[in-house]
């Protein structure tokens, strides 16, 4: 025993261990709801709409920092709002959107703009929480993001990977909350790097591997007869989940050096590029949630200098992955989702910038049973108000749950007996559908 304590491996292989395997558990463990009356509230008596899902995965881009709708999604070229930037045709018959997005012009028959996102939340970290989460932050709970709804209610396709995954950053706004450790993503930094300590070291034998394991599980066994509660085995679970994927095939999914070089041509050179080009590799590989992140979109100076090198990273990785998808067969079954917390102020400041403006903004969805070549919503001349179908954040979300499938009405309990529903009160905009 005492030979093996001393051959343990370095803090990264432990770290991985405990890491990575919180995200590789399916919902074998307790329940933490049970079925209760449609939601209450904004739903009223209203029959909370139902549906077999329409998508088998969601791809969701995320934009960190307040992507300005009037440079991209909403433009308004001739007004002072709209500053220097010109709207361009798509391939969508009668849609125009911004000059800095030409690649996805060609790809805009696949999804659909919308228009009149507003949200409650002016700040970053409360606004990034709620687009998540579609809860308000609050000091006494947290509360899951889509990935976590999506295992707890539907578990993994593939049983060996996890069943979500974050790309870039943004873990913290995008995790598991009330649910539990069993459904909390599995966070990359670089997409390039592949899944890091997830192999046995050189100078450790297989057998020296196996004894170490065993060992632990004799150390511990005595703690886990003490204390036979579900938390204890979930965390006992996520060892026995993290070593088998470290010697699965499936671990390959996480390899981009499997891809040719054209292919990572398309996407991009640079991170958020190639995390699209992960976050494929991952859906084909039946992991039900991926997130990627692109941050830098706080203009609050030089928005005509920051906005399009940050619209460029997403042109290309954006239309990439769309143009991949279709050509795979793909994009009927993944849902890619475009969102961030708030737009951009309309009115350009004294630093050529736009500030938070959480009141009108843009996102977009593709794929997963929705109609291509539409926008939704519309806001007035100057970016300002919503003055079409506004579509709140619980509405937005409650739109990405119908399309996965998930029960909206459902209500599921978190430790302390609050109630709760995968997208609070928040009604699907269910015509966006073919």
């Amino acid at each position: 025993m005492k030979e093996l304590l001393l051959k343990s491996d370095d803090f990264s292989r432990r770290q991985f261990v405990e890491q990575a395997a919180k995200a590789f558990l399916g919902v074998s463990a307790l329940p933490l709801c049970m079925k209760q009356a449609q939601a209450a509230g904004r739903l009223g008596s209203e029959t909370v709409p139902q549906n077999r899902p329409l998508a088998r995965n969601i791809i969701y881009l995320y934009m960190s920092g307040g992507m300005t709708h009037l440079d991209t999604f909403d433009p308004k070229p001739g007004t002072e709002q709209g500053g220097p930037v010109k709207a361009i045709k798509t391939k969508a018959d009668g849609v125009q959107i911004s000059e800095y997005l030409p690649l996805l012009a060609g790809q805009m028959d696949k999804g659909c703009a919308i228009r009149s996102l507003s949200s409650t939340k002016g700040a970053h970290e409360q606004g990034r929480y709620f687009m998540h989460t579609s809860y308000a932050k609050r000091a006494t709970i947290v509360h899951p993001c889509m990935g976590a709804w999506t295992t707890r209610f539907q578990g993994r396709s593939n049983t060996t990977l996890p069943g979500s995954v974050v790309v870039g950053g943004g873990s913290q706004f995008a995790g598991s909350g009330f649910l539990g450790s069993q459904h909390m993503p599995l966070t990359i930094g670089n997409p390039e790097a592949g899944l890091q300590n997830s192999k046995r070291m050189a100078n450790v034998t297989e057998k020296q591997f196996d004894d170490r394991l065993k060992l632990a599980g004799r150390l511990g066994k005595k703690f886990r007869n003490k204390y036979d509660l579900a938390a204890t085995k979930a965390y006992s679970d996520m060892y026995t989940d993290a070593v088998k994927l470290m010697s699965s095939k499936d671990l390959q999914a996480f390899d981009l050096s499997k891809e040719p070089e054209h292919m990572k041509d398309l996407y991009g050179e640079d991170s958020f590029g190639q995390g699209c080009l992960l976050a494929r590799r991952l859906v084909e590989n039946n992991v039900r949630y991926v997130e990627v992140n692109l941050g830098g979109w706080d203009t609050h100076q030089n928005n005509f200098v920051s906005a399009p090198e940050r619209c460029a990273l997403l042109d290309q990785g954006l239309s990439a992955l769309l143009q991949d998808l279709e050509s795979r067969g793909m994009l009927d079954e993944t849902l890619v989702v475009l969102a961030t917390e708030f737009g951009r102020t309309p009115t350009i400041n004294q630093n050529v910038g736009r500030d938070h403006y959480p009141k009108a903004f843009s996102g977009f969805l593709a794929g997963g049973g929705i109609k291509g070549g539409q926008t939704y919503g519309k806001t007035d001349e100057g970016g300002y108000n919503v003055i079409e179908d506004k579509v709140t954040i619980p509405d937005f979300n409650a739109t990405i749950a119908y399309a996965l499938g998930l029960p909206l009405g459902e209500v599921v309990y978190s430790p302390t007996r609050r109630p709760f529903t995968v997208a609070d009160k928040g009604l699907p905009l269910t015509h966006l559908f073919a």
